[in-house]
């Protein structure tokens, strides 16, 4: 048989499917499994592209099974299995082999595994992919991250295995190191935040208007069709119809209401942090999971407080016309935080990413891949060096059109006690954001008089201490 142009390690969901994308795109693929079994499972199925697959029992025949110098994909649980997988691989590798991290690995753990492999001969890759089971098997959008004479190796199989925008591959070096892991993560918290947007507006159709959900469904499908037209609004429209055998209810109205998360969400909030960048409706997307979470308090909580009635329904189209323009509202926020977060990332470690270029690598292939992103892609070309995509003239445009019902969708649903974080979120950045002169002043006064922090003055240059007496 002859020799394999490029491995895979790790045939779970995204590994299987990523290394059959291979086979398929005309590149014969070596494959290994810490499980020999699932290995064998995996071959056995391959079908036609049996012929351009290698299944291997053990990792040395792995290795010696692909030609050099050898590109490795890495396909296991973010972690320690990387650093054991690596460690395993290190001895059996040559000069010159590609190791590719290829799963939702924390950024800094990628810039760490760079230096730890510094000097070994060996080069390293961070890939971030986005686009689940699907994605993977039929092309995923690829984020990628290191030396950019790696990346020029392995970019041919890369792009043949990604998603396509009209013909334009949706895979991209984006810098040095840690760099496509961290858009990968900033990618993460924009889907948190999409999300949780949308099951926000469910929310007030359903409990709000008290629509079911195969209206509910209805709305979202034609929502499709307009500025909102993206994967997640389809596939929201999609499981909202699929009932349920056992009871033939609508399989939503059986599902507990506890969202899971795998930390990716959180890392995009934690180094939004450390980066000073407000993200306030990614941050309300976590948080608002965590609180899905504790069910058990919630059940107390509302036993003890009860939920509002709703007041001052208006006729249920104005409001779901409302809430359209509200969505999209919300939408430009938290990808003008998530943008905003990666420049400061840029900054801070060098990368130069390229604003619009991952913008069109997430037009196909991706959870949040919609019409939205080739707009946003198209701002960042007309102005590369914008301060904020809000400021951008097509953006800015949009927002002045939804504002108005942005607002009055959020407080609605605070009148009606409905849970609405995310899109609060946006809101409140929306206002800060546009306001020349805030509140930070009295917080000023406050940090000064308690621990002599010191202010600026409106009027004169320097520090300045105020006339506190000193109290604190």
């Amino acid at each position: 048989m002859a020799a394999a142009e490029i491995g895979v390690i790790g045939l779970g969901v995204m590994g299987a499917n990523l290394a059959l994308n291979i086979a398929d795109n005309g590149y014969h693929v070596a494959v290994f499994n810490r499980t020999a079994a699932r290995t064998e499972e995996f071959a056995a199925a391959a079908g036609s592209l049996g012929d351009r697959v290698t299944a291997c029992a053990t990792l040395e025949d792995f290795v010696a099974a692909i030609r050099p110098p050898r590109p490795v994909i890495i396909m296991v649980k973010a972690g320690e299995p990387v650093d054991q997988q690596i460690a395993a691989l290190k001895p059996l590798l040559e000069a010159n082999d590609i190791i590719i991290d290829a799963g939702n690995a924390n950024f800094r753990d990628t810039m760490r595994r760079f230096t730890d492999l510094d000097g070994s001969g060996l080069t390293f890759i961070g890939m971030g992919v986005s686009g689940g089971e699907e994605g993977a098997r039929h092309g995923p959008s690829i984020m990628v991250g290191g030396a950019e004479e790696a990346w020029n190796r392995v970019e041919p199989v890369l792009t043949a295995i990604s998603a396509k925008y009209q013909g334009e591959p949706c895979a991209a070096w984006l810098g040095e190191n840690g760099a496509g892991h961290f858009v990968k993560t900033i990618h993460n918290g924009i889907e948190y935040a999409d999300m949780q947007m949308i099951a926000e507006v469910y929310g007030v159709m359903r409990d709000h208007l008290s629509m079911d959900a195969e209206t509910i469904a209805a709305v979202f499908s034609a929502w499709s069709t307009g500025p909102l037209d993206s994967y997640l609004i389809d596939i929201t429209a999609d499981v909202l119809m699929v009932h349920d055998a056992a009871t033939g209810r609508p399989i939503v109205d059986v599902i507990v209401d506890a969202a899971g998360q795998k930390g990716t969400g959180r890392w995009s909030v934690i180094e939004s942090q450390m980066m000073g960048v407000p993200a306030t409706a990614i941050e309300a997307a976590v948080a608002a999971r965590s609180l899905s979470a504790m069910r058990a308090e919630r059940a107390k909580a509302h036993k003890r407080f009860g939920v509002p009635g709703q007041q001052n329904r208006r006729e249920g189209q104005l409001v779901v016309d409302d809430l359209e323009k509200a969505l999209l509202a919300g939408k430009v926020a938290a990808y003008a935080q998530g943008f905003a977060v990666m420049a400061a990332a840029s900054r801070e470690f060098g990368w130069n990413l390229p604003m619009a270029t991952i913008a069109r690598i997430w037009r196909a292939g991706c959870i949040i891949r919609s019409r939205f992103l080739d707009e946003i892609a198209t701002a960042f070309t007309e102005t590369p060096d914008v301060e904020n995509l809000v400021l951008s003239p097509a953006f800015s445009s949009m927002l002045v059109e939804t504002d108005p019902y942005l607002r009055r969708i959020v407080a609605e649903a605070a009148l009606n006690g409905l849970p609405v974080p995310a899109l609060a979120g946006a809101l409140g950045y929306f206002d800060t954001y546009r306001r020349e002169r805030g509140t930070a002043n009295l917080i000023q006064a406050q940090r000064d008089f308690f621990g002599a922090h010191g202010f600026e003055r409106l009027d004169a240059d320097g520090e300045h201490h105020g006339p506190w007496g000193g109290q604190g």
